[in-house]
């Protein structure tokens, strides 16, 4: 209830959003996180200043808070089922453990009877040959720890540069579905009940995310089947929280479940300013066992995250666009390809919105 204390395992921009609606909603928050800048540092009660997966730091985390919440993938699953032993961590260590792990992942996919790419699973470069002559190409060779690293494959030729992977330990072998559209939906829950955020296309350059355009321009029944499919898999996991699911929808309008993050994502964010929830306040609610409403979209919208290289050009436009709703999230350690904020333009025509992005060298 109002009063108690949320601990936020990381300080991202998602951490300094989850603070904000955890204070309007009368909540204290402690953090935990390696960076004494990070940006949920400004505003929460007190930091925790150590590894996210430091075992000692989390055992201090717990004696200062009610339930503890993560926004990252930095912690482990093993830290996770010490924490639990001390204090309430509504998201459980399932979805963890599934979601670190793309081989459980895909396994938790089949079992429940959700499509995703073809796969094959790689233990030794012998396995890379049959696993290409059922696959095909093009296809991506991916770590099971971490979806970041992967190397496409085109060709043989393109074997023996892939095999720094392999090095890493075991890997899969994923068929590169060619898509349409790739669209990402967070869906809440609080063990009993759900509620299912819009279905939003999403943009990536450079294996960043972009833009994000809400509602996704799908058919009814495709959109209806999607809601299914992200319903079906909350409720696999008895929800507590956000979960974050990524799907591709091909041209001839099949659907694959392309993987699960369990956690607000930046892709949700438009939530702020065109839902009459965000996707921060339905994660408090499911984790603190408050009732879920329907979530309602008020306005079509595009956001654009703004990456350090672009803060000139961002600035400049405040002056410009007062339609547009700005967000900069106070960032100290930076590179060019740092998330420094995001812009969110409520509109009726995405496109021609798309193109003002576009024009304003975004």
């Amino acid at each position: 209830m109002p009063g108690s204390t949320i601990g936020i395992i990381g300080g991202s921009q998602l951490a300094k959003m989850m603070t904000i609606s955890a204070k309007n909603m009368g909540f204290r928050v402690g953090i935990l996180d390696p960076s004494g800048e990070c940006p949920a540092a400004q505003l929460a009660d007190w930091h925790i200043i150590a590894a996210c997966d430091d075992v000692l730091a989390l055992e201090a985390l717990a004696k200062r808070c009610d339930v503890v919440t993560y926004e990252t993938k930095d912690v482990s699953v093993e830290s996770l089922t010490m924490l639990v032993d001390s204090v309430n961590v509504p998201q459980g260590t399932d979805l963890q453990a599934i979601t670190q792990d793309r081989l459980m992942e895909k396994s938790f996919m089949e079992e429940n009877n959700i499509v995703i790419a073809p796969y094959e699973t790689i233990i030794s470069p012998t396995d890379i040959q049959d696993a290409i002559d059922s696959i095909g190409f093009p296809c991506v060779l991916r770590t099971t720890r971490d979806s970041d690293q992967h190397y496409i494959l085109n060709s043989m030729s393109d074997l023996a540069p892939s095999m720094g992977l392999l090095r890493q330990g075991t890997c899969i072998l994923e068929a590169m579905i060619p898509f349409e559209k790739e669209v990402s939906v967070q869906v809440a829950g609080n063990g009993e009940q759900y509620t299912v955020f819009p279905i939003a296309q999403t943009i990536y350059r450079d294996q960043l995310l972009f833009e994000t355009i809400v509602p996704a321009d799908v058919p009814t029944e495709v959109n209806d089947e999607m809601r299914r499919i992200t319903v079906q898999i909350a409720q696999a996991f008895n929800l507590h929280g956000i979960l974050t699911i990524e799907m591709f929808l091909s041209a001839s309008g099949s659907i694959y479940v392309r993987r699960l993050i369990p956690r607000v994502h930046n892709s949700g964010n438009y939530s702020l300013d065109v839902c009459n929830i965000s996707q921060f306040d339905a994660h408090l609610r499911g984790i603190c066992g408050w009732p879920l409403g329907t979530t309602q979209l008020f306005s079509k919208a595009v956001t654009v995250n703004i990456l350090k290289e672009k803060s000139t050009n961002s600035r400049a436009l405040i002056g410009q666009k007062p339609a547009w709703n700005f967000y900069f999230y106070g960032k100290k350690e930076l590179t060019d390809k740092t998330k420094i904020g995001h812009i969110t333009i409520p509109t009726m025509t995405p496109g021609t919105v798309l193109a003002e992005i576009e024009d304003a060298d975004l």
